[in-house]
């Protein structure tokens, strides 16, 4: 699937955020960001921790040595924009193609249909395709402590089947994508998305909500409840606002599966919901110079989700309850 601009064309990027945005109400409309809820990516009857168990299972004495961990160790918890958790690659021949069969379907089964699709895009337009990526597993599948990890350019992702209590994703995930032009960024309905939210801000609250610089992109530690939060306060919103900052998470977390979404929504309401987060937009690297903001960050005690859009996308997930 390509989700960028249809035979080349250029189009203003102005006009892209309002055919771009017209386009996304049409899509969530018909389902299709919500699609997790209506077609799973991958088997309707498997997890993606049965095939973790099915791919842990199948792996020789050698290679284990190059992709098994014990659980503690410390590249489970790495937060990289572009690192290799292992030093062999999923296309290597080290492994068979049962065993990438496997991979593709733990991929599959931690994400949405939309969300495979544009995790495919991302990762054959960064780096060639999924053979490119690395992945590891951390402890013993049947246990309560273990978890599948791939990594890469522009990617981390988790499958851990839950096993982490108040952690969502079994830690941080990573998303990103190479083009420089943002538009034409298989996560740019993203941007638009959280730009809604800015547009419904009243000049007092828009004031508090833009910021002049971005913190560092890796800066998504969990403060816990007592940390300080850039931006306007969802506490600060009216109903029809709060209505539109809710609709616009679960907007953002259409590519993951169900559990994984439904499970943050769970480590939010326990926070204190929605009212304990804060939304803050970054007039640095605003890409035309047009206010609608490439950076964003959504964050409170129990999340951290940065978005960077320029000079390309990085955006970094931590969601849970600070230890």
């Amino acid at each position: 699937m390509n989700f960028n601009r249809p035979n080349g064309q250029q189009v203003a990027r102005r006009d892209f955020v309002k055919l771009g945005g017209a386009v996304a109400a049409g899509v969530a409309s018909a389902g299709l960001f919500n699609a997790r809820f209506a077609h799973a990516a991958g088997s309707t009857t498997t997890s993606a921790e049965t095939f973790v168990g099915e791919l842990y299972a199948s792996l020789s004495d050698k290679q284990k040595i190059a992709v098994w961990r014990p659980f503690d160790h410390a590249d489970r918890q790495k937060i990289n924009p572009n690192w290799h958790v292992s030093k062999a690659t999923i296309g290597d021949d080290l492994f068979t193609p049962k065993q990438k069969t496997l991979i593709d379907q733990i991929v599959r089964n931690i994400t949405s249909k939309d969300g495979y699709d544009r995790l495919i895009e991302q990762m054959e337009y960064d780096d060639g395709g999924m053979d490119s990526y690395s992945f590891a597993l951390f402890g013993e599948p049947g246990t309560d402590q273990f978890q599948f990890e791939m990594t890469g350019r522009h990617l981390t992702m988790r499958a851990d089947g839950n096993r982490l209590d108040k952690t969502a994703f079994g830690g941080p995930i990573v998303y990103g994508h190479g083009e420089e032009y943002l538009p034409d960024s298989p996560f740019f309905y993203q941007t638009q998305q959280a730009n809604k939210v800015f547009q419904a801000l009243d000049a007092d609250q828009a004031k508090l909500a833009l910021q002049k610089k971005a913190p560092s992109e890796t800066a998504v530690q969990l403060q816990g409840a007592n940390g300080h939060f850039p931006g306007i306060g969802v506490d600060q919103l009216s109903s029809d606002q709060k209505e539109l900052v809710e609709s616009t998470l679960k907007m953002l977390l259409a590519p993951y599966r169900e559990d994984d979404a439904d499970e943050v929504m769970e480590i939010l309401k326990g926070s204190g919901g929605i009212d304990q987060l804060h939304m803050a937009f970054y007039q640095e690297e605003d890409v035309d110079n047009d206010r609608v903001w490439d950076i964003w960050r959504v964050e409170g005690p129990t999340m951290v989700w940065h978005f960077r859009g320029a000079p390309h996308v990085h955006a970094y997930l931590n969601i849970g309850v600070k230890s």
